[in-house]
Formats: structure tokens, sequence, C-alpha cells
């Protein structure tokens, strides 16, 4: 019953904890550039105007493969709040982007494929950090599931410091930040053209930036578990982590896929040295 209660409370209120946070992203944005930046609630208006644009669609296909987008990652996230497994997470997250990348080759547009390109590199280089980080939480807490996972006393931050520490260089790949952010970027920046969702428009775009809020969501979510043996200091740990990230996103220049591809893998790296360091003491230990 918790579960089905964790679902339904992340599916109504992810969207709204998604908005806030996109808008407090802008005002932190904002204020390290010197400016006054929009109101809070601005990226509710702008989701709102674009559901009340007139709807053109290039490929009638794009429309299943944005609603199945949406629908994946809002189901990753509630199997997540609702204390499921984590590799079935993993896969709903992974096939979500699968549906997005998709929707960019449907239509015949030489950007929007490049954009989707750039997408299939990007879940290449964040794909490995994404199931070490889900294989360490087993290792520490002895389960694959969410709720087993939040209810463990041991502090896995203390047992997963390399692991933790690739997740937060993949995560400014899945906020699409600088400087990761090649197949789209979450803000504006100086483009004309915008990657992947460069051929979206109107209420089908309004629905990846849903998509985008929910799995903001989630991939904060997945930050707490590492902190889940107390709650205040999870709380903390989430809110400073995504702090982190705006800075980065404010301080550094978009580097070339090359770059973006080769440090997801370095983290990778750097997940899989904590692991077998891990497994080294749990084999001494027994």
């Amino acid at each position: 019953m918790n579960g089905i209660i964790g679902a339904v409370l992340f599916l109504i209120l992810a969207p709204i904890a998604g908005g806030l946070i996109a808008g407090i992203d802008r005002k932190l944005t904002a204020r390290m550039q010197g400016r006054v930046g929009p109101p809070l609630l601005q990226p509710f208006y702008d989701v709102g105007k674009l559901f009340e644009k007139e709807k053109v669609v290039v490929v009638t296909a794009q429309n299943f493969y944005v609603v199945a987008y949406l629908v994946f990652i809002a189901l990753s996230g509630a199997l997540f709040f609702a204390g499921g497994d984590l590799l079935l997470i993993v896969f709903a997250f992974t096939l979500a982007h699968v549906f997005l990348v998709l929707g960019a080759y449907a239509v015949h547009s030489p950007y929007s494929h490049i954009g989707a390109e750039r997408e299939l590199i990007q879940v290449m280089a964040y794909e490995p950090m994404i199931i070490l980080a889900a294989v360490g939480l087993y290792m520490v807490s002895g389960s694959f599931y969410v709720a087993d996972i939040a209810a463990t006393t041991a502090p896995a931050i203390l047992y997963l410091p390399g692991v933790f520490l690739g997740l937060a260089v993949i995560l400014t790949i899945k906020l699409r930040k600088s400087p990761f952010d090649i197949s789209t970027s979450h803000h504006a920046h100086q483009e004309i053209v915008k990657g992947i969702t460069t051929e979206f428009s109107g209420s089908t775009l309004g629905q990846i930036e849903i998509a985008h809020w929910y799995e903001n969501v989630f991939l904060l979510g997945l930050v707490y578990l590492f902190f889940a043996w107390n709650p205040v200091i999870g709380v903390v740990a989430v809110a400073v982590t995504y702090v982190a990230e705006v800075f980065i996103d404010n301080v550094t220049a978009r580097v070339r896929w090359q770059a973006a591809l080769k440090s997801g893998w370095l983290a990778a790296l750097l997940g899989i040295a904590n692991l077998a360091i891990l497994s080294y003491m749990m084999i001494g230990g027994a």
C-alpha cells in the first residue's frame, strides 16, 4: 500500500516539484550572472504557453514516441518512489530515452538527426555509471529494491564515495547542463537550432519538458539514496548536489562529444574501482 501511495504521489507532485526546481535553477543562474532572472513560476508559464500554441506535427509518429517517452520516464520514477526494483527502473529509464531518440529520427531533418546521434552518445556515456550505482547500492544494502536500500542503516556514501562522484559526473549529462549539454541544452543559451528537440513544438515540446521535470525528481531521488540513513542529511545533500550542478553549468563551456563520452567512461572506471575495493573489503571481512 505504501508503494502505491508513493507512486501516486510521485505522478501528481513530481511535475510541480520539477517545475519549481527548474524555476530555482533559473533564479540561481541569473544571480550567478548578475541578473534578476525570471519569476520562480516561469517554467509553468512557458509550458502553459506551449500547450496553447497550434499543434504542428512534422511526422505523426512523433506524437507516439513523445508520449511513450513521457510514460516511461513517469513509470521509472513511479517505480522508484514505490520502492521497486532498481534494475527494472534503470531499464524503463533507458527505454524512455530510446523513444525520444526514435522521435527525433522519425523526422527528416539533419539537425534533429545529429541531436539524436548525440543523445545516443550520451546514453553510452551515462548508462554504465547508473548501472554501477545500482550495483553499489545492492552491495551495501543486500537488495536491489529501493524500499530496502532506503531502510538500511548503513551510510552508503561512506562505502561508495567513488560511485557517488561518478554519479555526480553523469548527473551533469542527465540534467542537460554544461559542459555536457551536447544533444540539447536545458537553457536556450545562444542556440538557433536546439538539437534533438529541434522539430518538436507546441504541446509535444511541452510533454518533453514535463518529462524532464519527472526525470529531475527521479535523479535527485537517486542521489538521496546515498544518504538515506539520515533524511535531514539526505535532503541537504540533494540540495548541495543540485546547486553544485548549477554552478558547474555556469562556469564551464560546452565540450565536444568525445570529451563527454570519455568523461562518462572515466566516471564508470572510478565507480568500478570503488566497487572492487568494496568487494575486497567484504571478502576480507568474511
